[in-house]
């Protein structure tokens, strides 16, 4: 995910060509949030439970390095948690959404962010690609450590 959310053409939208983390971190929620809605089902139940703890504690290992305090990183991790759930809600019935209400839902969440249309595709060919693979194909580094 990490490699996904590092793909340069994903922020040609920013504004003033500068990304921040919380841009970064946006994007990689909503990766996640598509991984989870495609793959969720009885039989990956653990491995999502285990990439989504795994994911939350890197980003408040993540947090501490940038030098936030232990209240102020409580607060973060609460605020980022808040955000990916709310990215899940919205995703939820992404594949039936049309290209508006699509584009309206990433700018929600991506306020740094300027003609979306972009992402719009990208993320309806992300989904179109997890439809095709398992969740193991997505695992292979995160088992391998």
């Amino acid at each position: 995910m990490v490699r996904l959310t590092t793909n340069k053409s994903l922020y040609k939208g920013v504004i003033n060509n500068q990304d921040t983390f919380s841009d970064r971190l946006s994007l990689f929620l909503f990766h996640f949030a598509f991984i989870l809605k495609e793959f969720k089902s009885k039989e990956n139940e653990k491995n999502l439970q285990d990439l989504y703890d795994f994911n939350f504690r890197q980003l408040e290992l993540s947090i501490r390095e940038i030098g936030y305090g232990d209240q102020s990183i409580n607060k973060k991790m609460k605020d980022y948690i808040n955000v990916f759930h709310g990215i899940i809600s919205e995703i939820h019935f992404w594949d039936d959404m049309k290209f508006d209400k699509k584009l309206e839902c990433l700018s929600t969440f991506l306020q740094n962010f300027q003609n979306n249309e972009y992402l719009v595709d990208y993320f309806d060919n992300f989904s179109a690609d997890l439809k095709k693979n398992n969740l193991n194909s997505y695992l292979k580094s995160v088992n391998n450590r």
